[in-house]
């Protein structure tokens, strides 16, 4: 008999021993973080405190008046994404941006006043030639002048001759007549001088911008000889470039002006731009449209000719197999992109694999689901609290 009751004290203590283990304490486990993920419309906060080996790993808990303190925004998963479209593009510089300087007269080279890179304002002379127009220029404006004088020597004594009644009105308006075709020459003559920049000894002419940029090419050479249209620079104004784009065929259809666009620089920097035109037929030999792009804002040390990738996103279309969330949204922790998503206990740190960004926005592969809500800015709070709380666990 005191074997039995021994035996059964035993298996009492077992019970006991192992419903101390594996009872679940007052509070309650915490729930699966997919099943708070999915508890739409759950109130915020609002948990009971837990231990803190009841925490899941990557829950940050916090209330809603703490939320609201914070200032942490929640927004809900949008379905589908914009579709962005990549393609190659070049740098030019639009028509009214870029001027070729080009030798108006023969001559020769006598002075250099800018070079490649050079700042240079429009109308500035940059260099100098010795032309023989040059004093064929000053020699009209010389002779226009000596005619002038002549024929204004005329005109007064004819009009005192006039007034004494020695000669007839006729012989004063022809005077008057002849002393003004003779002003209208010299102010041709003089014209043409100016425009040519004729130095005033007569020997060489200017060489001018037609505007403010910098010198991108400067093939002219000190003491050389240059023939009228030989090219001696090349002038472009920055804020004037554009950027041409090659579409194929099957989608030029589907970009139109006003599309958002943005370009990729050599440093990993993001330019925004627009769609400004695009051609409305195809090239004969690339069968490609050009599409022409608007910078947001000019780029410095941007030159034509400078290759880039360019991203469009073709107006009204979505790609319903994926998502995007504010770039606040996206958060690096131990190397790991993260979403915070909304919890009843707070938000859980959950891992994404993200895809292109532009316009504030960030493409997400795999990690969220359209409807979820998830912390977007101010979204750094939490991982700085997630991070805070590793570091005193020890983590």
């Amino acid at each position: 008999m005191n074997r039995k009751r021994l035996a059964v004290a035993i298996g009492l203590v077992i019970l006991i021993l192992a419903a101390f283990v594996f009872w679940p304490d007052s509070g309650g486990a915490p729930r699966d973080a997919g099943e708070e993920e999915h508890a739409e419309g759950e109130e915020n906060g609002g948990g009971d405190d837990h231990a803190d080996d009841g925490v899941p790993e990557g829950l940050v808990e916090i209330t809603a008046e703490q939320i609201r303190a914070s200032e942490i925004v929640i927004e809900t998963v949008g379905r589908g994404s914009v579709v962005e479209l990549v393609f190659p593009a070049t740098v030019t510089a639009s028509p009214t941006a870029s001027a070729r300087i080009d030798a108006r007269a023969p001559g020769v080279v006598r002075s250099v006043e800018k070079t490649l890179g050079d700042y240079v304002r429009a109308g500035e002379t940059i260099a100098r030639l010795e032309s023989a127009d040059a004093a064929g220029l000053a020699a009209q404006v010389s002779a226009a002048q000596a005619r002038v004088g002549e024929l204004s020597a005329i005109y007064e004594r004819e009009q005192r001759l006039f007034e004494a009644n020695v000669t007839a009105r006729q012989d004063l308006e022809a005077a008057r007549a002849n002393l003004q075709v003779a002003q209208s020459e010299l102010s041709r003559a003089r014209a043409a001088s100016t425009a040519a920049g004729v130095s005033g000894d007569g020997r060489s002419l200017a060489v001018t911008s037609p505007l403010s940029g910098r010198v991108t090419a400067a093939p002219i050479v000190l003491g050389s000889f240059v023939n009228a249209g030989e090219e001696l620079y090349r002038v472009v104004n920055p804020s004037g470039i554009q950027v041409d784009v090659a579409l194929p065929s099957a989608d030029a259809v589907r970009i139109q002006p006003g599309d958002e666009a943005a370009l990729e620089m050599g440093d990993g920097q993001e330019v925004g731009a627009r769609v400004r035109s695009v051609t409305p037929s195809l090239d004969p030999e690339s069968r490609s449209a050009t599409a022409v792009l608007s910078l947001a804002r000019p780029i410095p040390g941007l030159q034509p000719g400078a290759f880039l990738q360019a991203t469009i996103r073709p107006s009204g279309e979505v790609d319903e197999t994926r998502v995007a969330v504010p770039e606040d949204a996206v958060q690096t922790i131990d190397g790991k992109e993260v979403v915070f998503v909304q919890t009843r206990r707070g938000f859980q740190a959950r891992d994404v694999v993200t895809g292109s960004r532009s316009g504030g926005m960030v493409t997400i592969v795999s990690g969220l689901q359209p409807n979820w809500r998830i912390a977007t800015k101010n979204a750094f709070l939490l991982k700085a609290e997630l991070e805070k709380d590793s570091a005193s666990h020890g983590h």
